[in-house]
């Protein structure tokens, strides 16, 4: 018997999948605990639809994760910071000031977990940091930090 999984079942697949389970396990355990429903054609419609619907939904998300790197690709993030002893920073700039420098400069929302330096800048000076959009879009823009 052909059913779609409503839920995640140990052994036998994932939400979402078109199984061919056998007639007894489909009736006696799958269809009364509402782990799955039979594979109607009005059900496997639906089933297409809502691919479909994630796979725009996903192209929507990765093309605007797309247009946000392209706002900033090898763009410079300058920031200013006061200056301690020796000519170094007072305290550190981080990932978070990074993020929210972008937003102002550029007006592109990133959050500071998808902003990667490799370590808090410290000094002042040009530093490389690379951006995450998620969908395996990433930037590399560069943070120059001044007096």
């Amino acid at each position: 018997m052909k059913v779609i999984l409503l839920e995640d079942v140990k052994g036998s697949g994932k939400k979402g999948e078109l199984i061919n389970a056998s007639d007894g396990y489909a009736r006696n355990f799958l269809l009364p605990k509402k782990l799955a429903m039979e594979a109607t054609p009005q059900a496997l419609n639906e089933l297409k639809q809502k691919e479909a619907a994630k796979e725009r939904r996903l192209a929507l998300e990765k093309q605007a994760a797309m247009d946000s790197a392209a706002v900033i690709k090898e763009k410079t993030v300058k920031m200013t910071g006061a200056a301690g002893s020796n000519g170094k920073l007072f305290g550190s700039i981080t990932a978070a000031d990074v993020a929210a420098e972008i937003k102002k400069q550029y007006g592109v929302e990133v959050d500071k977990k998808k902003v990667s330096l490799e370590s808090d800048i410290k000094s002042f000076g040009t530093f490389n940091a690379e951006v995450k959009f998620g969908h395996g879009v990433t930037a590399k823009i560069f943070v120059l930090v001044s007096e």
